[in-house]
């Protein structure tokens, strides 16, 4: 595997409804396309799909075309262990981590390549994509982010090639998603200059880590930073990072350290998860992490961002390349469940056909095509906005270290980069455990056999919902931050400090902030406002519908949140009772962006057969989307009964007409052949 490094108008038919025949059974279903042709749609669609790093996604499809980097049940936990370390140092020897770190410190500075390459090992195994991330991406990552030019010096390079093996001990037994509340403190001793860390209850240990079980040597650790100047009482000063030692060159638990095994998990094998405990364990004071904070001689806490909030928030900002990489390389496992399902639906036969003595192809029956090919259109769009978000995530990244801190249009930004991710976390580890399980239960007792990979590939995606982020939290956070996305003096409150601010707003203060893309303003100022007369069909139609929700839903929620205004009220009370109002504003935020995401890739496809294509994919992302969410149109009379009936009607016939497409969009999404080995695909 080489060094990873990066050198038409798509509206829908103007008909209301989508409309085809049932095929025949006794006629072959056929794109009518020769293989020439099916192969350069084939390529278009892929084109569009691998987005601006696709020549990374090439040379990762080189190195990884082989069987042998498929997971194998039959090993022991040690032996998983193993194999997936041994693949890491393979990675390591083609310059494969090389992108995700800056130039001036060994790496290649290209923010976007690293996610790419880290999203196409979720064809592979992803007990190695989640190792591989938690080495690179989040030990790698905190010091990169969190660091400066000592501990780039002095760690980047190992961490590259492995010589230093990392973890990042973030998450505690009593605390995960609220990090400002961890428990483990790091004391300075201004005598020593050192910090002293320590897990002071048992629900401070470090639980859950990546690679703390066995082959971490160091840690990430965020911990409560206490320290005070001269005659200043010791104060915590907020979590900050310091880089730990915790084992020595053989493997031994350092004094102070106590390490523990998580054992046998649900899924992901290789990753050696453990826990960490620190009783007072001394290290020097270079060893924080100083990027944005540092601690004089004297304990004088210093920092160039004075509020606390926006200093552990621009702290946290710095490290959602693990979060946006969690997305992506779900909807790569996403998308091999699929096209192994797919691929097996092609080949399965079950029940003679009425008149005929064959034996029916079961993706031929409506509720077989029911089940994946919407999934499939999701996995479309979602690819797209992922496509997006790692763009958006490299250019902030990549731009001049300063700006984030002072320049107010930079923090805006990271800050909706943040929000982002969040969304497109939850909602895409969401969608691939839901399509990981119906590609499973689509091949039958095939799909329950380990040999056919989608058992495996199941248990392995089940934690994506949870870690990085836990789902329901990430999405209640993108709601918050649409409902306080014009207060600066939002961010950070408590729950009832939040709901108290909302409480103040005005009116009509709730709207949409975010700017409309071209292509999507086009399409709405050519599209009639009134969605119940329009046609369905018509995309300026379909993208003012999700508007509309997300827009009612933003609304609805600010009113019911007023209420902590008044007198004897539970702040907590009102927001616990509106979190399920919060949780659906945030879903159909994201639901609506990754929805324009994919009307944007579509608008800049060059190839129009690719783009018809990909035109009714999309369509029937929108109609199963409507039809996933149809109480909510009906109870808010946002569409009528018949339109209703028409939206069901319109998912039958779209999978009707991508029936006969089925294997050229599974197989534009690019996955090596030898990642795709299942008994069950060599004999129908």
């Amino acid at each position: 595997m080489a060094a990873l490094t990066e050198n038409a108008d798509n509206s829908t038919a103007p008909t209301d409804e989508i409309g085809t025949t049932t095929p025949e059974h006794d006629e072959p279903v056929t794109d009518d396309l020769s293989d020439d042709e099916r192969a350069l749609l084939v390529d278009g669609v892929r084109y569009v799909l691998d987005g601006r790093w696709r020549a990374t996604r090439d040379t990762v499809r080189a190195g990884t075309d082989r069987a042998d980097l498929l997971p194998d049940p039959s090993r022991t936990l040690d032996e998983a262990r193993a194999r997936i370390l041994a693949e890491m140092r393979e990675l390591a020897d083609h310059d494969f981590a090389a992108a995700g770190f800056g130039a001036d410190h060994g790496g290649t500075g290209d923010v976007g390549a690293s996610i790419t390459a880290i999203e196409m090992l979720g064809y592979a195994d992803l007990s190695l994509m989640v190792k591989s991330g938690v080495q690179w991406g989040l030990f790698g990552g905190a010091v990169e982010n969190l660091g400066t030019a000592r501990h780039h010096q002095r760690y980047v390079p190992g961490i590259i090639d492995l010589d230093i093996l990392g973890c990042f001990a973030m998450t505690e037994t009593g605390h995960g998603s609220n990090v400002q509340a961890l428990e483990t403190t790091a004391t300075y001793d201004r005598d020593t200059r050192e910090f002293v860390i320590n897990s002071p209850t048992p629900s401070s240990r470090k639980d859950y880590i990546g690679g703390a079980a066995q082959h971490a040597r160091f840690a990430a650790v965020f911990a409560q930073l206490i320290t005070g100047g001269p005659d200043e009482e010791p104060e915590s000063q907020g979590v900050h990072c310091l880089v730990v030692p915790i084992r020595d060159a053989d493997g031994n638990d350092l004094p102070g350290i106590t390490t523990g095994d998580c054992g046998y998990k649900g899924g992901l094998p290789g990753v050696d998860n453990g826990r960490i405990t620190f009783d007072n364990v001394r290290v020097p004071a270079e060893n924080l992490l100083n990027r944005y904070a540092d601690v004089e001689a004297d304990g004088t806490y210093i920092s160039p961002i004075e509020n606390p909030n926006r200093r552990f928030f621009t702290m946290l900002g710095t490290l959602i390349r693990g979060r946006v990489s969690v997305a992506a390389t779900a909807g790569a496992a996403g998308r091999k469940a699929l096209t192994l399902a797919t691929r097996y639906g092609l080949l399965r036969k079950q029940f003679d056909a009425p008149d005929g003595d064959d034996e029916i192809t079961v993706l031929d029956y409506l509720g077989h095509q029911r089940k994946l090919l919407p999934l499939i259109a999701k996995s479309y769009a979602i690819a797209c906005a992922q496509n997006e978000l790692t763009a958006e995530l490299h250019d902030v990244q990549t731009a001049a270290a300063d700006r984030a801190q002072t320049d107010p249009a930079d923090q805006e930004r990271q800050r909706q980069l943040e929000s982002a991710a969040a969304g497109l976390k939850a909602y895409a580890t969401w969608h691939a455990s839901a399509a990981v399980n119906t590609s499973r239960e689509a091949c039958g007792g095939a799909g329950y056999l380990d040999e056919n990979q989608l058992s495996i590939i199941r248990d392995d995606i089940d934690v994506f919902t949870t870690f990085e982020g836990d789902n329901t939290v990430m999405t209640q956070l993108v709601a918050k931050e649409l409902l306080g996305a014009y207060a600066e003096d939002l961010r950070g409150l408590s729950a009832g400090g939040w709901v108290r601010f909302i409480a103040g707003m005005a009116r009509d203060v709730v709207a949409e902030k975010t700017a409309v893309r071209q292509v999507v303003q086009t399409l709405l100022d050519s599209s009639d406002e009134d969605t119940e007369n329009s046609s369905l069909a018509d995309r300026g139609t379909q993208i003012r519908l999700f508007r509309n929700r997300e827009d009612h839903l933003v609304r609805t929620c600010a009113q019911r949140l007023r209420r902590a205004g008044e007198d004897d009220t539970d702040a907590f009370e009102i927001f616990n009772d509106a979190q399920d109002h919060l949780l659906k504003v945030g879903t159909a935020h994201t639901e609506r962006v990754v929805l324009e995401a994919f009307v944007q890739a579509i608008a800049d496809c060059d190839s129009r057969s690719a783009a018809d294509l990909l035109a009714k994919v999309c369509d029937l992302f929108v109609y199963s989307a409507l039809e996933a969410d149809l109480s909510w149109f009906l109870m808010h009379r946002q569409v009528s009964v018949e339109r209703a009936k028409a939206i069901r009607r319109g998912v039958n016939s779209l999978c009707q007409e991508l029936r006969p497409h089925a294997r050229t969009l599974v197989d534009a999404f690019g996955i090596p052949e030898a990642l795709l080995a299942a008994p069950m695909l060599e004999h129908g």
